[in-house]
This record gives C-alpha cells, structure tokens and sequence, in this order.
C-alpha cells in the first residue's frame, strides 16, 4: 500500500493490447487489475528515467568481482607453479634401456602350441598350419600368394606339380579340422611331408 493505493506490476504488456483482449480472459482480467480504483497512473520506464541512470551502471568488471579475488588468483598460480615444478622434476639421471630380449622361433612356436592345447583349439591350430603350408606352397608351383588360399588356383597347379590326386590334396590343405590331438599331429606330419615333396628338386 503506497498512500491508500495499490501497486500492480505487470511482468509483460500483452493482456492490454486490443488484438489479445479477447484472448483466455484477458480484458477481464486488465479490469479487475486496473479498474478496481478511480485513480489510475500509468508508468512506462525508459532509459531517460533516473533509476536507468544510477551510479551501480558505473562501476568496472573489477569492481563486480567478490571480495578476495585477487588472493584467490595468486594462490592458483603458485599452486600452477608448484605443480610445473613437480612433474618436470628428474629423478636422477637418464638410465639406457636394454631391447627387448630376442626370442628363438621354436620356443615362440612351442608356447603358441602349448596356449592351442590349453585352449583345446585343434581347429585353429589345424587352420593356422593348413594356412602357412600354403602359403610356403604357393610360389613353389607357380601361384601367386594372393591366390593361395584358393583351392581352384592352388590344387590344379599343385596337382600338376606332384601328379597326384587333388580330392587327397584338398582334404589335406583345405578339409575339416581334426577331431583328437592324435589326428592334428598326423595333419602336421603330413604337410610337412607334402612341402618336402613340392620342395624335391
């Protein structure tokens, strides 16, 4: 209450204008709002108005800031420096490393056998010889090792080469994997027999 009078603040203009009064009871509600007293003032702001004006317009982008900020920002930038420090600390001289220790051929092949019998994967390791067989095989009978895994490229040639039967050759190099560890030694012993064979002047 401001000398018997009440203050209506309305956050946007739109119920008062003529082409929304009839909209979801506007102009009911501009009259209940502004006709309730006989005396009415309008009060439009504008930038010409002394409150748009005031001394809070003049202060800087500092002076916005809290209190302690400038103690804060110098706390962040010792504990920036104290953290540069600590990682490019050295612990001590540079030490040479040795490279990595060679390791022979056959005890890479032992170990990868052993994890295939661990596994009892005898597929993938009669997969993974069948697959090396051939493509020793390949540039022995005149295929290019592109094409080594493909059985109507390498069969014709390789029957041609040792003369024999290709439905033997196609179960050795490319039939179904065997069934017990008996059979996939047998397997191995027989391409390798095989690539002697080709490798026969």
């Amino acid at each position: 209450m401001t000398g018997g009078g009440d203050t209506v603040v309305l956050g946007a203009p739109d119920i008062l204008y003529n082409d929304r009064l009839d909209e979801q009871g506007n102009a009911s509600l501009a009259l209940q709002l502004l006709g309730s007293r006989p005396h009415l003032v309008w009060y439009l702001p504008s930038l010409s108005d002394a409150s748009a004006t005031g001394a809070d317009d003049e202060r800087s982008f500092l002076d916005l800031l809290p209190a302690g900020w400038k103690w804060g920002t110098l706390q962040l930038f010792v504990a920036a420096a104290l953290a540069a420090l600590w990682r490019a600390r050295r612990l001590g001289p540079l030490v040479p490393e040795r490279l990595p220790v060679a390791i022979r051929a056959s005890e890479a092949v032992e170990g990868r056998a052993r994890l295939y019998r661990k596994a009892n994967a005898r597929d993938r390791a009669a997969t993974a010889l069948r697959s090396t067989t051939r493509t020793r095989l390949a540039p022995l009978v005149g295929v290019p090792v592109t094409q080594a895994h493909a059985p109507e490229a390498l069969l014709p040639a390789l029957s041609a080469h040792l003369r024999g039967d290709g439905q033997t050759l196609h179960a050795l190099l490319f039939g179904p994997p065997p069934s017990d560890d008996a059979a996939l030694v047998l397997l191995a012993d027989r391409l390798d027999a095989l690539e002697r064979e080709v490798r026969r002047p």
